[in-house]
């Protein structure tokens, strides 16, 4: 769904949507998770879902394998797509980490805040965190863990050379969640969190409640059934209340009269 070298799908935001939307996908992912996304979407609001190297169309690239690496690939991607227009980002896993680091790092530096994050399938507090052993785990332990998930097909899973295609941007992503440190970071724009109600990794059951601390716009959260990959599963009810929430909290400039 991406193209080589390419961080973004589609390859160009539409130049006459209103507002750009920025999906950052999970541990292991690109822009695929997004696909039953995008057909959702108004016609006002332009995707650009993420795919890092490694991945979808990107898998002759080297997968980034450390937090700075990949964290600043990133932030350079989306600050290379901000035009002016007003944004939101939604990231789901590793892309939640991300996109939470991404609206405190742009505010910091003087760039427009998102207009809504939404996250999912993570929180600072009470969820699985990745080590490095995680990332260089046998491969017969890597499958147990992802058959746990349920994060690869059972067609891939069967076929070992498309798991020997997939499986290195997985262990670059456990890298890169292993190597994140959490410094207790605020952000300043609204924030929306989402969660399956039988997801593995959330190792405690009031895990999402802690994104109230890391916002003074925290604008609740929604539970919906499934596991840790729910966002694909139900991208019919998460993608329209994200627009819904997004339309409630952006809005535009009165016009000014002519002189």
């Amino acid at each position: 769904m991406s193209a080589p070298g390419r961080w973004f799908h589609p390859l160009d935001a539409d130049p006459d949507a209103s507002l750009l939307l920025f999906l950052l996908p999970h541990a292991g992912g690109g822009a695929a998770m997004f696909r039953d996304w995008l057909p959702l979407l108004p016609s006002d609001v332009a995707p650009r879902a993420l795919t890092s190297p490694g991945r979808d169309a990107r898998l002759a690239e080297r997968p980034l394998q450390d937090w700075d690496a990949l964290y600043g690939a990133v932030h350079d991607a989306v600050v290379a797509e901000l035009d002016g227009r007003p944004y939101a980002v939604f990231g789901h896993c590793l892309g939640a980490h991300l996109a939470f680091r991404l609206a405190t790092r742009l505010v910091a530096e003087g760039l427009p805040e998102p207009v809504l994050l939404g996250v999912s399938g993570w929180a600072p507090r009470g969820f699985f965190r990745a080590t490095l052993a995680d990332s260089v785990m046998p491969e017969a332990d890597l499958l147990a863990h992802v058959r746990r998930l349920g994060s690869f097909p059972e067609e891939i899973q069967r076929d070992p050379a498309l798991l020997a295609r997939v499986l290195p941007a997985l262990r670059a992503d456990l890298r890169v969640a292993a190597t994140f440190t959490d410094d207790g970071a605020e952000v300043t724009c609204p924030l929306v969190s989402y969660g399956g109600d039988a997801d593995p990794l959330m190792v405690e059951p009031d895990a999402m409640t802690h994104w109230a601390d890391r916002t003074s716009r925290y604008l609740g959260h929604t539970w919906l059934p499934g596991g840790h990959f729910f966002p694909e599963e139900h991208a019919a009810e998460i993608a329209p209340h994200f627009v819904q929430t997004l339309r409630a909290v952006h809005t535009r400039p009165t016009p000014q009269p002519s002189a």
